[in-house]
C-alpha cells in the first residue's frame, strides 16, 4: 500500500517536472508559458472571443469547472463542450471523435482560444478538435501526460507536458496546472486571485 506522503511527493514531482513547449517543439519556460497564456486569455476576452474547454471522462469534469471558474471568477467568455445531448447525438449519428470538433466547427470564430485536456493526450476526439482549431485559426493550448510524444503535445501554440504514468496524478496536476493559469491571470489582468 502507498503512503499519503509518497503519493503527495510523486505528484508533486510530475509539477515541478512539467514540459512546456510551442507548437514546433522548442522548450518554453514554465513562468514564461503561464505569462503567455494569462495574456493570451486577456487578448481574446478583449477581442469578445470565447475559451473552449474539451476533455474526456475525468478530464471532462476538469474542463468543465475550469470553464465555470474562467467564466465567473475571470469574467471570461468560456464553455465546455459537455451538453449531453449534443455530446451523444454527434457520437452515435456521426463518431465519436467528432464530439468535440463538429460544435467547435459549428460555434467558434477565428481568434477563439481552444483548451485541450488529456491525460494520454492521444484521445482521437481531443486530437481532431486540435485539428479543428488549427483549421479554423484558433488559438490551442494542450495539457497532456503518459508519453512525452503524444500527439496533442505537438498540436498546441503552447503545450504542457506532466510527466507522470498515472491518471490520478495527470488529472490532479493538470487541475492544479488550470488553477495557477486562471490565478495568473485574475492577478494580472483581473481583480487578484480568488
Amino acid at each position: 500500500m502507498e503512503r499519503w506522503p509518497q503519493y503527495l511527493d510523486t505528484i508533486a514531482a510530475a509539477l515541478r517536472d512539467v514540459q512546456v513547449t510551442d507548437g514546433r517543439g522548442a522548450p518554453i519556460a514554465t513562468e514564461d508559458a503561464f505569462r503567455r497564456w494569462a495574456d493570451l486569455a486577456h487578448a481574446v476576452s478583449g477581442r469578445g472571443n470565447t475559451i473552449y474547454f474539451v476533455g474526456n471522462g475525468g478530464s471532462a469534469g476538469i474542463a468543465s469547472h475550469m470553464a465555470a471558474d474562467a467564466c465567473k471568477n475571470g469574467k471570461l467568455r468560456a464553455l465546455a463542450f459537455n451538453d449531453i445531448a449534443l455530446l451523444t447525438a454527434t457520437a452515435n449519428d456521426l463518431a465519436y471523435d467528432q464530439v468535440f470538433s463538429l460544435p467547435l466547427a459549428r460555434l467558434a470564430v477565428p481568434g477563439d482560444l481552444l483548451v485541450s485536456i488529456s491525460s494520454s493526450g492521444n484521445s482521437p476526439n481531443i486530437v481532431r478538435a486540435l485539428e479543428q482549431a488549427r483549421a479554423m485559426s484558433l488559438h490551442a493550448i494542450t495539457l497532456s501526460g503518459w508519453n512525452a510524444d503524444n500527439r496533442s503535445r505537438s498540436l498546441g501554440d503552447m503545450n504542457f507536458y506532466v510527466p507522470a504514468a498515472r491518471y490520478g496524478w495527470i488529472e490532479a496536476a493538470h487541475l492544479l496546472i488550470l488553477h495557477f493559469w486562471l490565478d495568473q491571470y485574475l492577478n494580472v489582468h483581473g481583480t487578484g486571485a480568488l
